[in-house]
């Protein structure tokens, strides 16, 4: 609907941004550090390892200063569990918690608010080989983990995210690197994988409501609204069916502790459906998520899909791929791009919102949203980033919109605070407020520099929102 005035941020607002801690702070292996599955596994090919990366280990204090400099009222980052649990579980290594309770302190000193996420996209090595998430023990490993977060970091961090992108893991986790599994047997493996995590979060979540005095959880997966690619009647059953699949399934558990029958159904098609042990139903109704964390980058279209039809679309972690007979992927004709090939969807992001809190009436807070571009850095130390502020401004235009509407918006963090290794594009895709001076082989100075959006979005922040002229 269109709205003549616009109801104004409110006034306790989170505005901040992310990082994820193993494309952010190097020393990989390092500091009493034990390796992850991104530490061994192969990146592809032309891009760097995660040995360094930003260096935001030994920069911590440099780059918390610049993101105050900014007016940041929250950072979003996550703590690398083979950090603190070099095997993933049994002894802890007191550098990693010196570490984070270094950032934090930091943080803190800038009155900035830490949100942490417990788990992003690094399993602990040491687990994986025990079979990873598709054991019944990774239940205990991880809610072991969350305890050890809580005792040593729970008096000062009050709001936490369970699991970044727990959907991508599982629909996309070949394209991340986190899963090599392929033919018919992978979606069994995957789904008990899924399910696994799921329990474990509920878990997580009851416990950080006993453990943490005033403490605030929720989920973080990657939401994006699927349309339908025509006003056929079977491509909107095609849209309901990638939304169950990709959204709903995750956010459905999260907050009312139940599988989405859409979902179900789909993992019966696939002889997909977990194995579920008794009191996992109740377990998982007892998470009590107090706010949603997601992550939006674009919607997705999709056609109806017949039994033996061909993949045309996707290939990509932001692209949707096919599941015979049940969507097709599709492009967007009315959709621009960014320089990697990724459809910008500014009333996507609305429209999600508002489905979103149509279906859970919890608060939300973006933790990911943002443009990976070829920044350059000129000979006098500019980064002229226009584009980068185009693409949050009309985000952001959209959230205040989505507020107006009556969502319960409680804050903002795109992607990325400052330039980090991409997940599967290495350095060369920059998400920053702030550049950092090396390439994707050659580390340079590591320098950082303000970017124009830097100045931008800290004139956003002043103005709570209302000022996001150039």
């Amino acid at each position: 609907m269109l709205h003549k005035k616009l109801k104004p941020f409110p006034k306790d607002f989170l505005w901040g941004a992310s990082t994820s801690a193993y494309q952010v702070e190097g020393a990989n292996l390092s500091h009493g550090k034990g390796p992850s599955v991104q530490d061994v596994k192969k990146v592809p090919e032309g891009t760097s390892d995660l040995t360094v990366c930003a260096d935001f280990y030994h920069r911590y204090k440099e780059d918390i200063a610049l993101m105050a400099e900014m007016g940041f009222k929250v950072y979003r980052f996550s703590i690398s569990w083979s950090r603190i649990l070099p095997q993933g579980t049994g002894e802890v290594n007191q550098e990693g918690i010196d570490f984070y309770n270094n950032v934090i302190n930091e943080c803190l000193k800038y009155n900035i608010i830490p949100l942490v996420t417990m788990f992003h996209f690094d399993m602990p090595q040491a687990l994986e080989e025990r079979g990873g998430w598709e054991k019944r023990e990774s239940i205990d490993w991880f809610v072991n983990f969350a305890k050890v977060m809580y005792e040593n970091f729970g008096d000062r961090v009050k709001y936490w995210l369970t699991i970044n992108e727990q959907n991508v893991l599982i629909l996309s986790g070949d394209i991340i690197g986190t899963t090599t599994l392929t033919g018919p047997e992978k979606y069994k493996s995957l789904y008990q994988q899924n399910h696994h995590m799921l329990v474990a979060q509920a878990k997580a979540m009851a416990l950080c409501h006993e453990m943490v005095e005033g403490g605030k959880i929720g989920p973080a997966p990657n939401i994006s609204l699927a349309y339908p690619a025509s006003c056929k009647p079977e491509d909107q059953l095609a849209a309901q069916n990638l939304n169950a699949i990709r959204n709903w399934l995750y956010l459905d558990m999260a907050v009312y502790g139940e599988y989405n029958h859409l979902a179900w159904a789909f993992m019966e098609k696939r002889n997909a459906t977990p194995h579920i042990e008794e009191g996992d139903m109740e377990i998982l109704k007892n998470g009590h998520p107090d706010f949603i964390g997601f992550n939006y980058y674009s919607t997705a279209t999709v056609a109806w899909c017949d039994e033996n039809q061909g993949e045309t679309f996707g290939h990509d972690q932001q692209k949707t791929r096919m599941e015979e007979g049940v969507y097709l992927g599709a492009a967007n004709p009315n959709l621009p791009h960014t320089d990697f090939g990724w459809e910008i969807d500014p009333f996507g992001f609305r429209a999600t919102i508002r489905e979103m809190y149509s279906r859970y009436r919890l608060p939300m807070i973006v933790t990911e949203n943002g443009l990976g571009a070829y920044d350059k850095l000129t000979e006098d130390g500019k980064v002229h980033d226009q584009y980068r502020i185009e693409y949050l401004r009309k985000h952001i235009e959209q959230i205040q919109l989505a507020i107006t509407d009556g969502a319960e918006m409680m804050g903002y963090c795109p992607w990325s605070a400052i330039d980090l290794i991409s997940t599967h594009e290495g350095m060369v895709k920059r998400y920053g407020f702030i550049y950092v001076d090396r390439d994707e082989f050659d580390l340079k100075t590591l320098d950082r520099y303000r970017k124009d959006s830097f100045y931008w979005y800290k004139k956003v922040i002043a103005s709570n929102g209302e000022d996001l002229s150039d």
